[in-house]
């Protein structure tokens, strides 16, 4: 019953924070300076060849297809209606590409780079954090030292650093890009073997700083729990250190746990910068090049993909924690 409250309660949360950034997601687009249909009329009037007469009646028929004609209220009331059909509507800045087939191409390259980036970066980071704060001595200063330096880099700042050392100064990875000019997006090891030397530069932008906060954070909750009796009793007992290592990574981990939906959210926001440094065709691109283009289908499409991703895992990490929580099973054995 206590499991259940606790899950229910956060199921509410999720929907209520779902319905504000609904409202937000439509109405943040609408406040950027400009309208999307006068960029494409002024495109084709500079083009040259169309009067003013014509050039109106393409202005007319753009917000009439747009739906741009209509009240802000209903507007809102048909971009809800489109969503629980899974319609994200036309693009204005790449018409008539459908946004769901802009954003089938971005999604993929941005995946690539931020899954593997959160898996590694929070199992590597734990372990060395743990390590450090076990060890002590030397080993503790430098990983302590070396993982603040890159858990206070902004993602982009580190991303800025190796793309000039280690592409323009030593040329050793692509300075941008997904793959080579002249291949083409395939499932074959030759495609792959091209744009894996592509991904190595945007992946250790995000890992390193990700191996840093978490190896912080579970280096302070690790050496609380060194100073608890049943360390002191491991090592009176002559315990392997690889053993009372795995004690107080599991004891340690929960905070860690708890933290690992706000980790991400940030992960995810600052991946999305990192594809403009390195001009990578994710997310991040498509978004940036929408808000130049007031293109609001695509801005409110990809906005809404990352609140989702944010709010499932948030949510996910949250009901994972109600099942290993010490105090909520606990409570929930006193019921019985």
């Amino acid at each position: 019953m206590v499991l259940a409250k606790y899950i229910g309660r956060k199921l509410a949360w999720t929907l209520v924070v779902l319905v504000v950034a609904l409202m937000l997601n439509f109405l943040l687009p609408r406040l950027i300076p400009g309208n999307p249909v006068d960029a494409i009329v002024g495109q084709i009037a500079a083009g040259g060849g169309t009067g003013g007469e014509q050039l109106e009646q393409i202005h007319e028929h753009f917000m009439q297809e747009f739906g741009l004609d209509k009240p802000l209220w209903q507007q809102f009331l048909i971009y809800i209606g489109n969503l629980l059909h899974g319609d994200f509507g036309t693009s204005f800045g790449q018409y008539p590409a459908s946004v769901s087939h802009l954003i089938g191409q971005a999604l993929p390259w941005s995946i690539a780079i931020q899954l593997p980036a959160i898996i590694v970066g929070w199992v590597v980071g734990n372990m060395l954090g743990a390590l450090a704060a076990f060890k002590g001595g030397w080993v503790d200063r430098g990983a302590f030292v070396g993982s603040l330096f890159f858990s206070s880099v902004p993602p982009f700042a580190l991303a800025i650093i190796l793309l000039f050392v280690v592409a323009v100064q030593m040329g050793i990875l692509p300075v941008g890009g997904a793959y080579s000019f002249g291949m083409t997006p395939e499932l074959s090891v030759t495609f792959f073997g091209d744009a894996v030397t592509y991904f190595w530069l945007p992946f250790w932008s995000l890992v390193l700083v990700f191996i840093g906060g978490q190896a912080v954070g579970m280096r302070s909750m690790a050496v609380y729990e060194l100073g608890s009796d049943y360390v002191n009793y491991n090592r009176g007992l002559g315990v392997r250190d690889a053993m009372t290592v795995r004690y107080i990574f599991r004891n340690a981990m929960l905070p860690q746990f708890t933290g690992l939906g706000l980790s991400i959210a940030a992960l995810i926001t600052g991946g999305l910068i990192i594809e403009l440094v390195f001009s990578y065709p994710g997310l991040g691109t498509l978004l940036f090049n929408a808000i130049g283009q007031n293109d609001y289908p695509v801005i409110q499409a990809i906005t809404l993909l990352i609140t989702l991703a944010v709010l499932i895992a948030n949510f996910t990490v949250d009901v994972l924690t109600g099942f290993i929580d010490p105090r909520i099973r606990a409570a929930q054995s006193g019921e019985r």
